[in-house]
């Protein structure tokens, strides 16, 4: 059954890039099968969040017919201890992935207007400089946040 929960990501996803090429050909247009591929993502991430914690709420209840309460509150405590760490990863990994994206965006919108502001008038570099360094400002928020977050309990 575990194996199921490695293996159905990689199914749906391969199912989503199936369907959108379908209906591109068979006549949809482009921006329509991108629209159901982007929805059908964000359905295949909603499901691989919530499959870990219906695993895990299924193990519990298991443990608490068979063990009785004692080897229930052991398992919830390890079993909690264990979802704390993957919630603390994927915050971590959100932190860095966003920042990330604000930071190119930011540097992909004020890098060019920099350099044509300074192939204009080279006594502007210092000030077009300052919007480039602080869309790179975002990134590096995104990693410390990233750091104090796997650091922090």
């Amino acid at each position: 059954m575990t194996a199921l929960y490695f293996i159905l990501p990689v199914i749906l996803l391969a199912a989503s890039v199936a369907i959108s090429t379908l209906l591109v050909k068979k006549g949809k247009t482009p921006r329509k099968a991108m629209k159901v591929h982007f929805f059908s993502l964000a359905m295949i991430a909603a499901v691989c969040v919530m499959l870990p914690l219906g695993a895990s709420a299924a193990d519990t209840a298991a443990n608490a017919e068979n063990g009785g309460a004692d080897a229930s509150a052991v398992t919830t405590e390890t079993e909690s201890s264990g979802m704390a760490d993957g919630l603390k990863y994927i915050g971590a990994a959100l932190a860095v992935g966003l920042a990330g994206i604000g930071c190119g965006i930011a540097v992909a919108a004020g890098a060019p207007a920099a350099i044509g502001a300074t192939a204009e008038d080279p006594k502007s570099f210092g000030k077009s400089i300052i919007f480039v360094a602080l869309g790179e400002g975002f990134g590096l928020y995104g990693l410390l946040i990233a750091i104090l977050c796997l650091v922090l309990k």
